[in-house]
């Protein structure tokens, strides 16, 4: 396998060597924004702590969490955040969160920052195996959403050609990747699948459409076996994981060896794996919260950040030569996003692996009510155009009682009446009774 890599010198450093890099750009860090940014400032003054006592990463287990609620009280009194280490001047962007759990968080960028974005993104793109030879389609109509904003900084480190999708119907997009050939796309992994439906429904042949890879962020199922197979089949393409966040940066991604998993970018974060609960760490192999300290943001750090993602270090060496850190499976889900119902625990990640596994189900959306200890699972599914809808419906059925042991009430629902995605994608609901 010919291995693409962005910065090979970088992503193929001895484990001490990387370590020693980790703790440079920390010391920086620390140093570059004790004293100048307040939120860090109150942090480390709150735990009695100085910037001579970080030098090493053992060091940095001694200073508290971050977490998301800090960082939207920081903003909370102005349109600036107190997580902001210089003057306004300074900043060229602004972007935020989608707003999909509550109010959007907003983030700050320096040009240097900025440039930081896209060298990371960079790693994201190499590592899928994209070069200079390839075109990079972006369907991603631009706002405040930091979206993939970035990727067109990692498509220029790269030097691919970065084709915008914004503005346009499904339909146009599709006819527009087919007349610029299109050997690449970034994208949800709900919007891939969903140009491939639109495809089939308007008769278009995707495979005039040279597609050899597709990237996904926004949400975990690029990692979902099920979803992930079904991407490459509609595609014919390659199919590749990334992870990141408005507030940490893009931080991991899947390289072309695909054993199972994504590297951190660990020249540019710090990663930790923490027990949720008692905030420990926990061993490899054991699942745990994924903590990140960024180290290339000094305009707007995060040290120690709780993103609420269940990760799992995967300590056998990868087939590509990299000595970055590797989680096992990507994101295997959200620490909030888990619902316990009749003894079992369940991520949403799960559910749609079990219904991407059913060629015949196009969308779906899964409401849990519950009142008191017990639950009551309702699945709206909706089928391929000549379906066999009621085949359908059981086989939704028999697949997660089979798999899981719990009984869902299954309903077929017309085509286009579940809401369709090009960003993160809401299909799970929990309601609560009294």
């Amino acid at each position: 396998m010919n291995i693409t890599f962005f910065d090979r010198e970088i992503e193929t450093l001895p484990t001490e060597r990387l370590r020693t890099l980790q703790e440079t750009k920390l010391v920086a860090v620390v140093a570059g924004t004790y004293g100048s940014n307040e939120f860090v400032t109150q942090k480390f003054d709150a735990v009695g702590a100085t910037p001579g006592d970080v030098r090493t990463l053992e060091d940095l287990a001694g200073l508290p969490f971050t977490t998301k609620d800090e960082l939207m009280a920081a903003q909370s009194e102005g349109p600036f955040s107190t997580n902001c280490t210089f003057d306004e001047a300074a900043y060229t962007r602004v972007h935020q969160t989608s707003g999909t759990t509550g109010p959007p968080l907003r983030v700050f960028d320096t040009a240097e920052s900025w440039d930081w974005w896209g060298r990371c993104w960079g790693f994201v793109l190499a590592g899928a195996g994209l070069t200079a030879r390839d075109r990079l389609f972006v369907p991603f109509s631009f706002g405040p959403f930091i979206g993939f904003w970035a990727a067109l900084g990692g498509a220029e480190r790269v030097g691919a050609l970065m084709i915008p999708g914004g503005g346009r119907t499904s339909s146009q997009r599709l006819g527009l990747m087919a007349e610029m050939g299109v050997s690449a796309m970034t994208c949800t992994p709900t919007y891939a699948l969903r140009l491939a439906e639109v495809a089939r429904e308007e008769g278009f042949d995707v495979s005039t459409i040279p597609m050899r890879i597709t990237v996904h962020a926004g949400e975990p199922g690029a990692s979902v076996p099920a979803t992930k197979a079904r991407i490459e089949k509609e595609w014919g393409a390659t199919c590749y994981d990334h992870a990141g966040a408005s507030e940490v940066g893009a931080h991991s991604f899947e390289c072309q060896a695909q054993p199972g998993g994504t590297h951190a970018i660990d020249s540019e974060f710090i990663v930790e794996v923490i027990d949720p609960v008692t905030g420990r760490t926990v061993l490899p192999g054991d699942e745990g919260e994924l903590v990140i300290t960024n180290l290339g943001r000094v305009g707007f750090p995060v040290i120690r950040y709780r993103t609420g993602d269940i990760v799992r270090f995967d300590d056998v060496p990868c087939p590509c030569g990299r000595t970055f850190t590797r989680f096992a499976g990507g994101v295997i889900g959200r620490a909030d996003d888990m619902v316990a119902i009749r003894g079992v625990n369940i991520y949403p990640s799960a559910v749609e692996n079990l219904l991407r596994g059913i060629d015949t189900l196009d969308e779906f959306r899964v409401t849990i009510t519950r009142e008191r200890e017990m639950a009551a699972i309702l699945m709206e599914v909706e089928c391929h155009v000549g379906a066999d809808v009621e085949e359908t419906v059981r086989a939704v059925a028999r697949t997660f009682e089979s798999s899981l042991g719990l009984r869902p009430e299954v309903e077929a629902v017309p085509r286009g009446s579940l809401p369709r995605f090009e960003l993160k994608a809401q299909r799970f609901a929990i309601n609560r009774e009294p």
